[in-house]
Parts: C-alpha cells; sequence; structure tokens
C-alpha cells in the first residue's frame, strides 16, 4: 500500500511555487508528479497534436535562455532573475532591435508599474519579454539586443485527478488549474485548498456521490479531459472551480450557467453560513475560468466556481498582485487557506445531503407530541419557521428548494429536516416522491 506524504498546504506552495508551470512543460510535469505523492492520483497524458473537439493539445515549451542587454553588455533583464520576464510560449528570437520595435514586444502591466506583468501567447506565436514599467521608461538608447532561447516539442498534457469514490456512481466535479508560473494566488492556492479537501474526504466516511478532482492546465487541460472521457459527462451532476484562495478578501461564490440547477440553489443557500463575509453572484459576473468548459454547450454540467475575487467595486479587481511577480507566498496565509478548505467541505457536504424531503404525516404535525414544539414566547420566530419548512415537505422539494424558497440558509432548513427525519416524520429520497393526491382537472 502506497504511503502518501502529508506536507501542508502552506508548504507545497513554497516549494512548488517558483516553478515554470506552462501549460505543455517540465515544470508542470514536476508540479503534478509532486502533488500525487500527497494523494492517490491518476495522472492522464494527452500527446501534442491530440485532438480535443475543436481543440489541439499544443506542444511542451522550453526556455532556456532569455535577456535584453545594452549594446554595451549591461543585462537589464534576465529570465534566470524572474520567469516572468518572458512571454509564455514566446517564439525564440536574437538580434539588435530598435527601441521601437522592442517597445512592441516588451510587455508592462496595467496597474503596477513596479511589476513585472505575466504574459502567455500560447496560440498566438510571436516574440515578448515582460518587464517593469519603471524599466521600460528608463529605455532611452536608439537599439538593444534580444536574446531568446526557446524551443518547442512533442510533448504530453498532464491532468491529475483524486477521485473520492461515493455510493453513487454520480459524481461532483473539483477542478483547479496548476498551470501560471512563478505565482501562488492564481492558482496554486485554488490547487492546495482543493487537494486537502479531497485528502480529507478519503479520510472521511464514505460520501453519496462520487467526488473527482482535476488539477489541470487552464482551459485546454478541462477541454481535453472531457473529450476523453465523453462517457463520464452524463454522470456529472456539478461541479465546483477553485482559484484565487489565499488573498485577504471574503470568499465569492459565482453561479453556473444554469442557475435552477441543484447545485446553484444548494450552494447558494449554504454559501452565507459558510463565510457570513462573502457575496455571491451569477454566471459570468465575478471571474471567469474552466467552469466555461463544463459549463460550455453539449457539455452543461452547472459548475460554479469559488474565489477570493475582491467585491465589483474595488479598483484592483480581482486582487492587486494578479498576474505579476507581486503574486509571492508573502499574500496568502495558512488561516485564509484553511478558511476555504472549510467552506469548499461545507459546500460538498450540504450538496451530499441535499435531498428531496418527503413527509410521512397528513395534516399539520401535533409539535407537542412529537417533542418539537417551539415557545413563540421565547422564540417568536422559532414556529413560524418551523411550520414553513413543514409545509414544503411534500416530496416534490429538496432541502435546497426549500431553503431558496424562504430565502434562509440551507442549513437551517436541515436542522430542521434533521430533526422531523429522528422523529420519524419525513423520510429522504435522491428522486421526487410527491405525496400530493391526484385530482382531475375541473
Amino acid at each position: 500500500m502506497k504511503v502518501f506524504k502529508n506536507s501542508s498546504m502552506f508548504e507545497l506552495i513554497q516549494e512548488l511555487w517558483f516553478l515554470r508551470r506552462e501549460i505543455v512543460s517540465d515544470g508542470f510535469d514536476h508540479a503534478i508528479t509532486r502533488l500525487a505523492e500527497e494523494a492517490p492520483m491518476v495522472l492522464h497524458e494527452y500527446p501534442t497534436g491530440e485532438p480535443a473537439w475543436t481543440w489541439r493539445v499544443p506542444e511542451k515549451w522550453i526556455c532556456e535562455e532569455a535577456y535584453l542587454e545594452t549594446l554595451d553588455g549591461v543585462r537589464l533583464i534576465d529570465v534566470r532573475d524572474h520567469p516572468l520576464h518572458i512571454v509564455s510560449y514566446s517564439l525564440p528570437f536574437e538580434g539588435v532591435v530598435s527601441r521601437e520595435e522592442l517597445l512592441s514586444h516588451l510587455h508592462t502591466h496595467p496597474r503596477l508599474p513596479d511589476a513585472i506583468p505575466y504574459m502567455f501567447k500560447y496560440y498566438e506565436r510571436d516574440w515578448g519579454l515582460c518587464a517593469p514599467q519603471t524599466l521600460v521608461d528608463a529605455l532611452t538608447d536608439d537599439s538593444y539586443r534580444v536574446v531568446i532561447r526557446t524551443r518547442f516539442e512533442p510533448g504530453a498534457l498532464k491532468v491529475g485527478e483524486v477521485i473520492v469514490p461515493g455510493k453513487s456512481s454520480k459524481t461532483v466535479i473539483v477542478a483547479a488549474h496548476l498551470c501560471h508560473p512563478a505565482m501562488v494566488n492564481d492558482d496554486l492556492t485554488g490547487v492546495v485548498v482543493g487537494l486537502e479537501a479531497f485528502r480529507r474526504l478519503l479520510a472521511g466516511p464514505q460520501p453519496y456521490y462520487t467526488y473527482r478532482l482535476l488539477l489541470l492546465p487552464e482551459t485546454i487541460g478541462s477541454i481535453a479531459y472531457l473529450s476523453h472521457n465523453e462517457a463520464l459527462i452524463p454522470q456529472m451532476i456539478a461541479g465546483l472551480f477553485l482559484e484565487m484562495l489565499g488573498n485577504d478578501s471574503p470568499h465569492a461564490l459565482q453561479g453556473s450557467f444554469q442557475p435552477g440547477s441543484q447545485a446553484d440553489l444548494c450552494w447558494f443557500s449554504a454559501f452565507p453560513g459558510l463565510d457570513a463575509q462573502g457575496y455571491a453572484g451569477p454566471y459570468r459576473s465575478v471571474i471567469n475560468n474552466d467552469e466555461r468548459q463544463f459549463n460550455a454547450p453539449g457539455v452543461r454540467v452547472p459548475m460554479l466556481s469559488l474565489s477570493r475575487v475582491e467585491p465589483a467595486s474595488s479598483s484592483t479587481r480581482p486582487y492587486r498582485e494578479y498576474h505579476s511577480n507581486f503574486d509571492t507566498p508573502e499574500i496568502v496565509t495558512p488561516q485564509r487557506l484553511e478558511e476555504s478548505v472549510r467552506v469548499v467541505l461545507g459546500m460538498l457536504e450540504a450538496f451530499d445531503r441535499n435531498q428531496y424531503v418527503v413527509n410521512c404525516f397528513k395534516g399539520e404535525i401535533f409539535c407537542s407530541g412529537y417533542d418539537i414544539w417551539i415557545d413563540y414566547r421565547v422564540n417568536p420566530e422559532g414556529p413560524r419557521r418551523l411550520f414553513e419548512i413543514m409545509e414544503r415537505c411534500d416530496g416534490e422539494r429538496t432541502a435546497a428548494d426549500i431553503a431558496t424558497e424562504l430565502q434562509i440558509p440551507f442549513h437551517a432548513v436541515w436542522e430542521v429536516v434533521d430533526l422531523l427525519r429522528r422523529k420519524g416524520l419525513v423520510e429522504l429520497s435522491r428522486i421526487p416522491q410527491p405525496t400530493t393526491p391526484q385530482r382531475e382537472r375541473l
């Protein structure tokens, strides 16, 4: 039996964050192989050129050397100092260029003048370097020497999958992307939070649903996995994408393309009880990432996303250090990572519990006889809430349906439903079981 390591989330971040984790690269391979030492993980490989629906798996990209210098040899930019100094998937280039031509290939951060930006041109072939705006402003020579030694070769895109087998083959997908080099919050935090949540799921009681964690390169990783696992798609009933979970901002929950799905209803009603300071928004209103691939035509898995994206009123949204060399372990804390694990597990637990509530009673319940009466003089809201929930226990509504209809947290409904279940007054069902008598229409 394989023995897995038990590294903390923050230890994994410190170990992996500075790797050049491009979509197909040695750095990505190193990171996913290392993560496979922490939990039982299947590694899927999709070779360069492999069709993935309307896409093809790209080549492996290797950067051997890249720098910018003056004509008298003063080195201004060197990728050895920081991996973000080169545009990801840059073409090779060597030569002396004019200042004007250089500036058309030299990228800066739109908001942080002292930062090195993260830029990529996976499918738009060009060469490019990245530098702080302050350095670019100081370039006054007529010409500069550029050396970019990169190459493309056949490789294999890798997707790591951790499976928590459930009593049912119906599956909930949790995903995060691993492909941003030398950055932490986007999205190594989503990776380590997802991995830690699944380690705890594996150590706990068997859930009802099967849960699959996917650690993958952004966009093409999801498409490659889905296109090669089409037989699994009908079993996928919900999904949650994790990203940007280490910065100092409340959690943000973004809905799926199908706002009426049980995943949306359940998680939107459970979320306020897991982060009272958090906020929620509809599909594509908070952040855009791989949840798009699962919500897309031909797939239509209701995948939501959980992040710590700053609210729309923030001038530094999604967060100040986004896509820059300032996205380091210093902006992340173990406490915030642990809080995110708690939120993820709370949401998955709610979904696993969510079922149709089938009444075993008829008429209004004699509450005193079942010792569930609430003294309205002590708790004025209690009786009204109890009866509102009981009135909706008809085999046609899930706990999430009831919470959404009453606009109260999922856990508040679950406490009442679980009490009624223990008293033998309701049963739970994974399918609707209407108990209202059928009547002919007048």
